[in-house]
């Protein structure tokens, strides 16, 4: 595995413990690059700025805890394409409740670039059927 591809997924690794899952809007925000999208049921949402998707963080936040979730694991993490300033990332995830018991399982498409010497989270794309991670705005 080449250096950027692990840059990348420690990338992607930190901003799914650290910013996601710990609900830490500085990381979340630190570890995404602009404009920002994501592909859910064949519609895109682009997001400009952060304000855009930081605005909708605390909605996020209360939906996924409706549905029971406290935190998503990684479990498996696979570069699939790459070059120095891009690297195409698939993951298996999996949404856990308090208990640490599976209630979704799900692989998603992330894409990682490198901007001005900086790793960030740029594109996602996920199979996540019925859950509460996005609304109208797109999260």
């Amino acid at each position: 595995m080449e250096d950027f591809e692990k840059e990348a997924i420690n990338t992607a690794l930190y901003w799914n413990e650290e910013g996601f899952n710990k609900r830490n809007r500085e990381i979340f925000i630190e570890y995404m690059h602009f404009p920002n999208i994501r592909l859910w049921e064949n519609q895109f949402f682009i997001f400009e700025t952060e304000e855009e998707i930081i605005n909708s963080f605390d909605d996020q936040t209360k939906s996924l805890l409706n549905e029971g979730w406290h935190h998503t694991v990684t479990l498996n993490i696979k570069p699939i394409q790459s070059d120095e300033t891009k690297v195409h990332l698939l993951l298996h995830q999996s949404r856990r409740n308090k208990n640490n018991e599976e209630y979704d399982n799900f692989h998603t498409l992330w894409i990682v670039t490198k901007i001005n010497n900086k790793w960030g989270i740029q594109f996602r794309s996920s199979f996540l059927d019925g859950a509460t991670h996005i609304n109208e705005q797109g999260y």
